[in-house]
């Protein structure tokens, strides 16, 4: 398993999908399912569905991850052929100096780099100041508006870091967008044990989805249509074994799957996922059983779809799981794939554990007071 999802991980990492333009990255993934035999289909909004019918009397479950990746929009493009951009996503500014990008141009794909202005002529002052988003250029070479715009580049075109995998000691893997085409490799690890599993176990519903990074709207879509009683999200989770993370908490690369207990935005968006206490005992109890290290996970400054999706209809049982990341949101990320591996265990036994006597109300089985 670990092999496969490694391919898919290394190869979906390749593949530029700026959010609200992940069409290539579906493409990919719906030829990985086709070739798996799992029957798929793509809402209005780009979301990539695959639902396995199962016991109607169990409750439905969603399982997801996001096809798409911040990045850049071309907003002006100068006289001399330098590319200006405003950034789409939580890009930090202090990762864009010297960084490649890739111009999703309507002609094809054109390199570009984000200007950094010659140590030679840099002045003290200007030695420890981190340019912002509005401030960079981007060079493509071209020497002209006219070069760039005949190269197919427009106001609106999509720009993302220049895709890049790298393959590290102990077998790690760092690069481009991680987040979250690490989570669409657990995803079709699933889809491929759930197409041959035998009768019985829920409905599940397999959501790739779209523009989370662009105020975590399609996933909400999905859940919109599908109704599901339970989503599970797969995202990254922050990796706090690494310089400056250390007291965030207890997350560590290569140990193992993670669930989250807490998580709150905080910063302009003010909501967060508290999860539901059925699918805490629900993942705890599987990893026992299975013999997978589980991590727990309670930071600020996150945020995912599952925010929104657990307010769907009624109010939807939601869970976030996840593998520890390095360095998320810059132009290298990176994973440890034995943690991928398990948690696509830690998903399947958990799916094997959803049934009719799975009680979601919250006062299940208590005394009335």
């Amino acid at each position: 398993m670990r092999a496969a999802i490694v391919a898919d991980m290394t190869a979906l990492m390749r593949v530029p999908g700026l959010a609200g333009h992940e069409d290539r990255v579906r493409r990919a993934i719906a030829a990985r399912l086709a070739a798996a035999g799992v029957a798929h289909r793509t809402d209005r909004l780009g979301n990539l569905i695959a639902t396995l019918p199962g016991d109607p009397a169990a409750p439905s479950v969603m399982v997801f991850a996001h096809m798409d990746q911040l990045g850049f929009v071309v907003r002006r493009i100068e006289a001399d052929g330098m590319v200006r951009v405003v950034r789409l996503g939580g890009v930090p500014d202090r990762a864009l100096a010297a960084q490649a990008v890739l111009l999703c141009g309507a002609a094809g794909d054109i390199p570009g780099v984000i200007g950094n202005k010659s140590h030679h002529a840099t002045e003290p002052e200007e030695k420890l100041r981190v340019l912002t988003a509005a401030e960079i250029h981007i060079d493509t070479g071209h020497g002209s508006r006219e070069a760039v715009a005949a190269a197919g580049v427009a106001i609106g075109t999509p720009v993302v870091w220049q895709p890049e995998v790298l393959m590290l000691a102990g077998g790690r893997v760092a690069g481009t967008a991680i987040d979250d085409r690490a989570g669409c490799a657990v995803l079709l690890a699933l889809a491929r044990a759930l197409a041959g599993r035998p009768a019985g176990g829920p409905t599940v519903h397999l959501v790739w989805s779209v523009q989370e990074e662009f105020n975590l709207r399609g996933a909400l879509v999905a859940a919109q249509a599908l109704r599901p009683d339970i989503a599970l999200q797969i995202d990254l989770m922050l990796a706090t074994d690494c310089p400056g993370m250390e007291t965030r908490g207890e997350m560590r690369l290569g140990g193992g799957p993670g669930i989250s207990l807490y998580s709150f935005h905080g910063r302009g968006t003010l909501n967060g996922l508290l999860p539901h206490p059925a699918l805490v005992r629900l993942a705890e109890g599987a990893a026992a059983a299975g013999g997978l290290a589980l991590q727990r996970s309670a930071q600020v400054g996150i945020l995912t779809d599952n925010s929104y999706v657990q307010l769907v209809g009624e109010g939807v049982a939601a869970l976030d799981l996840g593998f520890a990341c390095r360095y998320t949101h810059s132009a290298l990320e990176l994973c440890d794939p034995g943690d991928l591996e398990g948690l696509a265990r830690l998903l399947l036994a958990m799916l094997a554990g959803i049934g009719p006597g799975l009680a979601l109300a919250r006062d299940a089985g208590e005394a009335a007071p």
